[in-house]
């Protein structure tokens, strides 16, 4: 390999730290919504199944790749997936506010939907061109430690959005949390401008890039190795989030109080979180990814395991916690290899549509699983929950090991060349 080709590995920190930290900004609020206030929505006497009803309102996420074609499609200057994030990142916001002056005990429920709703739309949308512009900027070689850098943080999203906001919510009000989220959007997403334009680093892309749609959707399927990739992304994560959605729930029923929560929880599993997403980055890159896939989806089946146990045996708070924060250390692990592969699995001059169609499957999962989770909750109580997603990991297990030959076609080793 040329020595000329990739600079060195170093030279790319400043790039990995900026696009983590929009990517931090740009998740807490959803994580807010929709594993935060799961927790306010039981206090103030929601059922199982109308806590998974307003997951729906994540659903536009699950349209990613429909969002993401005007973004290849039409360019906005030199800098296209630059001015995208910024336009789009100033609306996100604006729905922030508007959330912010709606209270949840005073808004009609049609209204909260469809408000989390916009939300939801405007901050899965303003992801793609970020992400798009990441793909685009990193080397392969960087890809591994741009998920692990992404997974760091969504976990520290997680310890904002699931965590101190719900603090700030139990101190000071509904409004706090959704203002505090618009205001840090604003300033953050006008740091795109040092990101440059959308010129690859990695390999040239065509002058003239062919113009999404659905030729371009279908041809992504066209790939036997993103076929079998489609599948890992549709089951390999859904059972985990959806135990973490409804741990907070859990806890605040197996009597811990609001704030004890979001700080061990929240904040504590936040962290955990983050440092698990590090540590995959180097797991992966020492093992392959081949191996981390199947190790890491056992490692997921033997914490719920361990979670349904420990509820079903009434065995106490401080199991209860260590157990979650476990949860919590399997999710970042599993969160820094996915993202780190979709990455890898993205067409160069179709970086938009291709990260917008891999983020679809993904989330079509994650958002309907917590819904089906709630229905098994209500009808079977916390252990027949716990032991039926185990159930769903124990399948998740057979197939990473039975697909893990068939995603990667000597991408290990390129990327060990590269390194």
């Amino acid at each position: 390999m040329s020595a000329t080709a990739i600079p060195a590995p170093r030279s790319w920190w400043p790039q990995q730290l900026l696009i983590g930290w929009l990517n931090l900004v740009l998740t807490a609020p959803i994580i807010y919504m929709f594993v935060g206030l799961p927790l306010v929505m039981r206090q103030h006497g929601w059922s199982g199944t109308e806590i998974g009803l307003l997951q729906l309102a994540g659903l536009p996420a699950m349209l990613k790749f429909v969002l993401a074609t005007p973004v290849d499609r039409w360019r906005l200057g030199a800098a296209s997936y630059r001015n995208w994030g910024i336009l789009l990142g100033i609306l996100y916001a604006a729905a922030l506010a508007l959330l912010a002056v709606n209270d949840l005990a005073d808004t009609p429920y049609a209204l909260l939907f469809a408000l989390a709703m916009l939300a939801t739309l405007l901050g899965t949308w303003v992801d793609v061109p970020v992400n798009a512009l990441a793909i685009r900027l990193l080397p392969e070689s960087e890809r591994i430690r741009a998920g692990a850098i992404r997974s760091v943080a969504a976990s520290l999203a997680a310890i904002v959005g699931g965590g101190l906001m719900l603090v700030l919510h139990a101190r000071l009000g509904w409004a706090w949390p959704f203002a505090f989220f618009a205001a840090s959007i604003l300033p953050s997403i006008l740091l795109l401008r040092w990101l440059g334009t959308d010129g690859s680093v990695a390999g040239q892309i065509p002058d003239q890039a062919p113009r999404a749609g659905l030729k371009e959707w279908m041809g992504y399927f066209r790939t036997p190795e993103h076929r079998v990739w489609t599948l890992l992304l549709l089951f390999y994560f859904p059972a985990v989030g959806a135990a973490w959605v409804y741990l907070k729930p859990l806890m605040l029923d197996h009597g811990f109080a609001q704030e004890q929560i979001a700080w061990s929880i929240g904040v504590g599993g936040g962290l955990v979180a983050a440092i698990a997403s590090m540590l995959a980055g180097s797991i992966i890159k020492a093992v392959g990814a081949r191996a981390a896939l199947p190790t890491f989806a056992a490692l997921n089946l033997l914490v719920m395991i361990a979670l349904a146990l420990v509820v079903r045996g009434g065995c106490g708070k401080t199991a209860l916690i260590a157990a979650a924060l476990a949860l919590a250390l399997a999710m970042g692990m599993t969160s820094g290899l996915l993202f780190g592969l979709m990455m890898n699995h993205a067409r160069q001059h179709l970086a938009a549509l291709d990260y917008g169609l891999q983020s679809s499957l993904f989330i079509a999962s994650r958002t309907t699983a917590p819904l089906l989770a709630g229905m098994l909750l209500d009808r079977f109580g916390y252990g027949g929950l716990l032991v039926g997603l185990a159930i769903a990991l124990g399948l998740v297990c057979l197939l990473a090991w039975r697909s893990r030959d068939r995603i990667f076609i000597h991408r290990d080793e390129r990327l060990k060349e590269q390194s």
